[in-house]
């Protein structure tokens, strides 16, 4: 049988994506870690990744001028885009830190909440109702994870609440988005995205570091490779730009069962890269147990679009290249420009709670399909 080549294509962006997803989570931890680098310092490194992030969209738009930017208000820069930048600088923070005190593969069956923590602020904050076969898909994804935990050698508890917290952070940064942004209509696309968010963030991570690692830095003996650090942030950038790619050739179905296989990937290479860590048959089961709530509730929220959009469920990944497609071509219009007066879904970190995002970079294209999969950032990020 011949292979085409569009489909050798979508195979190789989708491998492109799992090894840059994968290693932007190692490359963290290695950096992160007092056995490895020795570089204890997670605010910094997000730093890094926002500034190199921020100039590299800086250089796009304005001196390359390969994107245009869009039509940015003050108002809506300061009574949307900054709290936004709030709470995703927190999500970094928290995700990052917790590389400090627990495994990579502890973090990621920890995220299988994240659509529960969504799911919860959606809810509390008006923007999605309460139903009872997606709060019983919720409470099996609890009840997972809390097995997973309970399962944990390691368990440590600072760790964890980092974790959470930052999980939390980030849905409360997505419902956030919705509620003061798809009203307006507002679109970026992944360049435009950066440019906007990135400076944000990094000046609101600035004040916990002056005062939380600053001090520290001085004391201590700091090693900085300017060649680590630098390829530790391109990577993070080229996997928001890989996102990009798979997305719009596959659809965000395609992309969440690639970021579940993913996830197993990355816990199986944790145990081979950091010895330390230790999976127990415990662990696993509360993960299955998570996975199968995250599935169901998956099946839930795809059968409601196609309801919604009276299309049959083969034709919803076909229907999200065409919808990319015309996001590509209106990604830069301000509202009223594009042909569908600007209501398209978010092209980057400005789209609803409901899209599908990467758990380590959420600056980055999503379509219309409602909580599909797991979301977040754990670490991160361009």
């Amino acid at each position: 049988m011949v292979i085409s080549r569009q489909l050798l294509l979508t195979y190789l962006y989708l491998l492109i994506y799992i090894l840059l997803s994968s290693g932007v989570i190692l490359y963290n931890k290695w950096v992160l870690s007092p056995k490895y680098f020795n570089f204890p310092f997670p605010i910094t490194l997000t730093m890094i990744h926002m500034g190199f992030s921020g100039a590299v969209a800086f250089f796009l738009v304005r001196v390359f001028k390969v994107v245009t930017p869009v039509k940015m208000t003050f108002q809506i820069y300061s009574t949307c885009v900054i709290p936004i930048s709030a709470f995703f600088a927190s999500s970094l923070w928290f995700g990052n830190t917790a590389y400090l005190h627990i495994s990579v593969a502890f973090i990621q069956m920890l995220k299988a909440l994240m659509p529960v923590a969504t799911f919860l602020m959606a809810v509390i904050c008006g923007t999605d109702k309460l139903r009872c076969d997606v709060f019983l898909n919720m409470v099996l994804v609890s009840v997972g994870v809390v097995i997973s935990s309970y399962g944990e050698i390691h368990f440590n508890i600072v760790g964890t609440v980092y974790q959470v917290t930052g999980i939390f952070a980030e849905a409360l940064r997505l419902v956030l988005t919705q509620v003061l942004l798809q009203k307006k209509g507002l679109t970026l696309n992944p360049v435009t995205s950066l440019y906007y968010i990135a400076p944000c963030s990094f000046l609101f991570l600035f004040v916990p570091w002056f005062l939380l690692e600053k001090p520290a830095m001085e004391v201590s003996q700091i090693q900085f490779n300017f060649w680590i650090f630098f390829s530790n942030a391109l990577c993070a950038l080229a996997l928001n730009f890989s996102i990009f790619l798979v997305i719009g050739r596959t659809g965000a179905v395609t992309i969440r069962v690639a970021g579940v296989l993913k996830d197993w990937i990355l816990i199986a290479l944790s145990t081979i890269v950091f010895p330390e860590s230790t999976i127990t048959g415990l662990n696993i089961i509360g993960y299955a147990i998570a996975l199968c709530g995250v599935v169901m509730y998956n099946y839930l929220k795809v059968k409601d679009v196609r309801m919604s959009n009276q299309l049959p469920m083969e034709n919803i990944p076909d229907r999200a290249i065409k919808e990319w497609k015309l996001e590509k071509k209106s990604s830069d219009l301000f509202p009223g420009e594009g042909k569908n007066g600007g209501n398209i879904a978010g092209n980057g970190i400005l789209s609803p709670p409901d899209s599908a995002v990467d758990e380590e970079a959420p600056l980055l294209p999503s379509l219309r399909l409602s909580h599909i999969g797991r979301t977040l950032l754990g670490t991160h990020t361009a």
